[in-house]
C-alpha cells in the first residue's frame, strides 16, 4: 500500500446520505461500515457511520463518518486530513512531528480493528488522524 493523503469528513448523522450522493457525483466504490458493526451498544446510532470510504475512477478518495456520541460536531469543522498507509511509510515518524506542539486526541495505538489509528490536531490548528495497516 502507498501512502495516501485524502480528506475526511464529518457528518451529524446524515454521513450515508452524504456519501451516497458523491458517489452519484463522482461515481466509484463506496464502502461502508457501521458503529453496529463494531459492537456499538447505542440502538439509536448502531446503523450510523463508523467510516466510509468512496474510491472513484478519476482517482479520487473520500473518506467520511457520522459524528459518534460524545464527540462534538460543529458546522465548518467538520473536515479532517486523513493519512494512512504502511508502517515502512514514515506515518510513524509523520504522527511524532504532527504531535509535536500539538493536542493528541487519540493516541497512535492499535485499535479494534487491527490497525494502529491516532487523531491529533496540530499546532496550527489543523485536524489530522493517521492509520498504520496492520
Amino acid at each position: 500500500m502507498t501512502s495516501r493523503l485524502n480528506p475526511y469528513l464529518s457528518f451529524n448523522g446524515n454521513a450515508r446520505e452524504a456519501v451516497q450522493f458523491y458517489r452519484d457525483i463522482f461515481g466509484g466504490e463506496l464502502t461502508v461500515s457501521t458503529f453496529g458493526e463494531f459492537g456499538m451498544p447505542d440502538p439509536g446510532f448502531q446503523d450510523k457511520i463508523m467510516h466510509a470510504q468512496l474510491e472513484t475512477p478519476q482517482g479520487y478518495t473520500l473518506m467520511a463518518s457520522d459524528t459518534p456520541p460524545g464527540m462534538e460536531w460543529n458546522p465548518g469543522d467538520t473536515i479532517t486530513v486523513s493519512l494512512s498507509g504502511d508502517a515502512g511509510d514514515g506515518l510513524r515518524e509523520a504522527w511524532a512531528r504532527l504531535a509535536e506542539g500539538g493536542t493528541v486526541k487519540v493516541p497512535l495505538e492499535k485499535q479494534m480493528w487491527g490497525d494502529e489509528f491516532g487523531h491529533l490536531i496540530d499546532r496550527f490548528g489543523v485536524p489530522w488522524m493517521v492509520n498504520v495497516a496492520g
